[in-house]
């Protein structure tokens, strides 16, 4: 690692403990990327580690013997039974073998993704975040994590010496950053590719001492939201905790690979992230949600009028459609009980938190109307409506089909220092993973 901590961002230190910096903080750095032309990076790269099941990882390891698959989700080897140790040496082999480089010199990175076909584009800044725990209000988790995730990442990450995949921040922008974003356009890009996931995908370096130095000054009082990500981010501040507690200093592990985007400006979209409850048919969930909701039947064979019926409900306040997978009669469930719900919601809560969809779901409908004990095996998680009536198929059970959460609902929780259900929001796109990698050795 070769950046030095600047001292004007630097907060208190102790020997037990890192340096907490005063603000956000994206430093450049030297970014590892593939030496292949861009016309080839649809062969190695792939989709965030979390959304590729066993097919899809089979699938991505045919596409190239270099697809960054076989480093965010190794197998094991021939000569290796650590999953883990087997990334580290695939990565290093990579390396000396120049399928991978570094970069000459650090930067922060624009990164753009974009429908080939027009339409508006998410671009943001690449960069290597100064970590900081939610208590200190500058980064801002919406959703809890589990341990499993936790652990593997950690033991990945640990392994190869490397920031695989960025964490995904959104904030509320403006200024000389945004201006940077935005000033890129016209330049020739470092990469410019369409990939499998339809979108164009560029990358610019910025690089000039001075445009870099307005932008440190523009994020350093701001606060940002993690859109997607919270698992690699508590896997970057549980790395950091260990290093310091092994003695081993300020070092890269003070610093996680980040993907920062200013929401006004170059913001993602935000999908629902759909429900399904096996074994329980729509009918059944909709008789029990008549005794503390408002239940209407929809015409079943229309799934785009239902789905507008929806989104309209939802402009007045909780809604649900509830779905069987093989058809039948639709139900839409609006106007919770408010006495019923606000009796099954925890008191302590914020008015903002109490009014989510997912809040009134999880907290009222699941296990005070429907009976059910809220757990990932009775309610499942599915990321489109046509998996989600898929799922119900094969299940025997029900689509709870949502809106989307807004941003700026997401943003109101996480500054108040709550956390959303799990499975909340879906922000998309999400950023290609492969483009960028952060290696500790930059």
């Amino acid at each position: 690692m070769t950046a030095d901590p600047d001292p004007v961002v630097a907060g208190p230190s102790s020997s037990t403990g890192p340096s907490r910096p005063e603000g956000l903080v994206l430093q450049p750095f030297r970014a590892l990327r593939y030496t292949v032309p861009d016309s080839d990076l649809a062969l190695v790269t792939s989709p965030p580690y979390d959304v590729v099941d066993d097919a899809g990882v089979a699938a991505l390891e045919e596409l190239s013997p270099s697809n960054v698959v076989r480093l965010i989700l190794p197998r094991v080897s021939p000569t290796s039974q650590d999953r883990y140790a087997a990334a580290a040496a695939t990565l290093a082999g990579w390396r000396e073998q120049g399928v991978l480089a570094l970069d000459a010199e650090p930067a922060l990175y624009v990164y753009e993704q974009a429908d080939p076909q027009g339409g508006p584009a998410q671009r943001g800044l690449l960069g290597a975040l100064a970590l900081t725990p939610a208590e200190d209000g500058v980064v801002l988790p919406h959703e809890d994590t589990m341990k499993g995730p936790v652990a593997d990442r950690l033991a990945l990450y640990t392994a190869v010496r490397a920031d695989l995949e960025p964490i995904f921040l959104v904030y509320d922008g403006g200024g000389a950053a945004s201006r940077a974003v935005a000033e890129v356009e016209g330049r020739p890009p470092l990469v410019d590719a369409l990939l499998p996931d339809g979108l164009r995908h560029r990358l610019w370096a910025l690089t000039d001492p001075g445009q870099l130095a307005e932008v440190a000054a523009d994020l350093l009082p701001r606060t940002a939201v993690i859109a997607d990500g919270h698992h690699r981010y508590a896997t970057y501040l549980q790395r950091q905790t260990e290093a310091h507690q092994a003695g081993a200093g300020a070092g890269p592990w003070d610093l996680g690979l980040t993907f920062l985007v200013d929401a006004t400006a170059f913001g993602p979209q935000v999908h629902a992230i759909h429900r399904v409850v096996p074994g329980v048919e729509a009918g059944v969930l909709a008789a029990r949600s008549a005794s503390g909701a408002v239940v209407h039947d929809l015409d079943g064979n229309d799934l785009e009028s239902a789905l507008a019926a929806l989104a309209s409900a939802g402009g007045l306040g909780p809604a649900f459609l509830l779905a069987s997978g093989d058809g039948g009669t639709l139900r839409l469930v609006t106007d919770p009980d408010p006495e019923q719900r606000d009796r099954s919601l925890p008191a302590e809560r914020s008015p903002a938190w109490r009014a989510l969809d997912v809040s009134v779901l999880h907290g009222y409908l699941v296990p005070a109307l429907w009976g059910l004990s809220d757990t990932v095996e009775t309610v499942t998680y599915e990321h489109d409506v046509h998996a989600a009536l898929a799922a119900a198929t094969r299940t025997g059970g029900t689509a709870v089909l949502l809106n989307p959460t807004p941003v700026t609902a997401v943003t109101e929780v996480a500054g108040g220092g709550e956390r959303m259900p799990r499975k909340s929001t879906l922000f998309t796109p999400k950023p290609r993973t492969g483009l960028v990698v952060r290696a500790y050795d930059d």
